[in-house]
């Protein structure tokens, strides 16, 4: 059995202690495989709160893949064309690392873009790149290894997903990633966990999106997914403070 946590939107700069306290503990205690944060470390991407984010991870002292989220990105014009992720420079090994654990293989996908043709550019971006990395190391999989993909903004608008990422060529990426083999995406973004399957043009995928251990809840409080997979069975238990 191959065990997960699922973690997304920190937000230092607007970090809920208690819900770190009580993630880091549960790291500590259960000691999964890995941990996977689908973005958004920080609230403003200023260097004071890329270091408390760093601390923190570091300290959960188990293999990390990050995904950057669009708070992650400068808001200096220039300095986001030109350095978008120069801050990321203390967790540069853990951003965007594919993870092997055997029967689990989790792979990243960048959904985050220096600059859109849209006013809001908080919104989500499948690049042609991005996705060509993803789909490259999803053709290796053993016929009993499951595919995970990180992504920060959710890939499908559903309103029974709660996954309004509004992510360009989302869709269509969902669609390559399950021809490839992935059975689940995780994401982050929207603040509220789901867990629902999502028909694309090669067949269904399963969409799991975390929450966040903020002060920036929406609908549910501070949580994260727990997820193990067994003998190809994936399993998706959400977790919430204080319960």
């Amino acid at each position: 059995m191959i065990r997960l946590f699922h973690v997304s939107d920190l937000h230092f700069g607007c970090e809920d202690q208690a819900a770190l306290d009580w993630f880091a503990d549960s790291v500590r205690q259960e000691r999964p495989d890995a941990v996977a944060v689908t973005g958004d470390l920080t609230m403003r991407a200023r260097s004071a709160e890329f270091a408390a984010a760093a601390r923190w991870l570091e300290a959960l002292d188990v293999p990390l893949t990050i995904e950057p989220g669009n708070h992650d990105l400068p808001w200096n014009p220039l300095t986001r064309l030109l350095r978008p992720y120069r801050r990321f420079q203390k967790l540069e090994r853990a951003l965007e690392r594919p993870i092997d654990l055997g029967s689990v293989r989790i792979v990243p996908l960048k959904s985050t873009a220096r600059m859109q043709l849209r006013l809001n550019w908080s919104w989500g971006v499948v690049g042609r790149s991005a996705l060509d990395a993803a789909i490259a190391e999803l053709a290796g999989l053993a016929p009993d290894e499951v595919g995970i993909v990180a992504t920060h903004h959710p890939l499908i608008d559903r309103a029974e997903l709660k996954s309004r990422g509004r992510t360009l060529r989302g869709p269509r990426a969902a669609a390559r990633l399950a021809e490839a083999g992935a059975r689940l995406v995780l994401s982050g973004h929207v603040h509220d966990p789901f867990d629902a399957i999502a028909e694309s043009e090669s067949g269904p995928i399963r969409m799991v999106g975390a929450g966040t251990l903020s002060h920036r809840t929406r609908g549910t409080p501070p949580s994260f997914n727990h997820i193990t997979v067994t003998g190809g069975t994936i399993e998706v238990e959400l977790r919430r403070l204080g319960r």
